[in-house]
């Protein structure tokens, strides 16, 4: 019985012992899985250092010569929105419902800081420690960041950027503040109700003051609390103010709420302003 017993054991480990040595040497051989690159700023205008997410679109490796546009997002650390929106990016480019865009990515610090302006209004400034930043985020993104994605990868003149919440309202005043530093807006669930609603009570005055201007706004708000009202408000603002050369879409998504609606809203914008077949009068040439 002993010796059937051992038979059994030395049976029973020559039979596992192929698929354990097989999991040890996977288990050996696993590597990180590495979707894009980072790199850091020692940002003298913020007196920190920024963490930064970059995902080159498909295609963009294997060419030495392809130069693409760049997608800026605040809100693009790995635990934020960088990952998803780098797959609609990866998934649009692939299937051809989007142009190219190299996807960069902010990673968060002090958000609240970073994503609002200055405010008038108490309750506003409750939010954190810290609010009224964006100027000097803004700074950060033109003087600091935007320089060093040029030198490091092969980009156009093109910059896009898109926001959700906090960062919509970012992107929202950055386009009335200082529109010539993107080319396209993307403002989702924008956070217009910040200091009592003045972007939206001062768009009308900025927007007659920029005949000229030409630039791409898309902006989507869900049915949630106060703010589809505003942005209606804002949309009227923007059809009676703004200039001919401003192509600009407020679409609603009654059926998302303000924590469901960056995914899908990005993808329809994606979608919308960034086709390949109006690829031809959107190039802005590289330098």
């Amino acid at each position: 019985m002993l010796r059937s017993h051992g038979v059994l054991v030395a049976l029973l480990w020559a039979l596992l012992f192929p698929i354990l040595g097989v999991q040890a040497n996977a288990a050996e051989k696993a590597a990180p899985l590495v979707i894009g690159d980072v790199f850091t700023i020692d940002s003298k205008i913020l007196g920190e250092t920024r963490r930064i997410n970059v995902y080159p679109p498909p295609g963009y490796a294997e060419s030495r010569d392809a130069r693409v546009p760049v997608l800026y997002m605040p809100d693009g650390g790995m635990a934020e929105d960088f990952l998803h929106v780098a797959g609609l990016v990866q998934i649009g480019v692939t299937n051809g419902t989007m142009r190219s865009f190299l996807l960069v990515g902010i990673e968060n610090t002090q958000r609240r800081r970073d994503m609002t302006g200055p405010t008038e209004n108490e309750n506003d400034k409750k939010i954190a420690p810290r609010v009224g930043g964006s100027e000097g985020f803004r700074r950060f993104i033109r003087d600091e960041l935007m320089p060093q994605v040029k030198k490091r990868y092969r980009t156009t003149n093109e910059a896009a950027i898109v926001g959700e919440s906090l960062a919509g309202l970012f992107v929202v005043e950055t386009f009335l503040l200082e529109p010539e530093l993107f080319d396209t807006y993307i403002a989702i669930d924008p956070s217009l109700w910040w200091n009592n609603q003045k972007l939206v009570n001062g768009a009308a005055e900025r927007l007659r003051s920029r005949p000229s201007l030409e630039k791409t706004l898309y902006f989507v708000s869900s049915d949630e609390h106060e703010n589809a009202e505003i942005m209606q408000r804002f949309a009227e603002v923007l059809s009676k103010n703004a200039p001919s050369r401003i192509h600009w879409h407020y679409e609603k998504m009654p059926e998302e709420k303000h924590s469901t609606i960056y995914h899908p809203a990005a993808l329809k914008a994606f979608r919308t302003v960034f086709d390949p077949h109006t690829a031809a009068s959107k190039q802005v040439p590289s330098r």
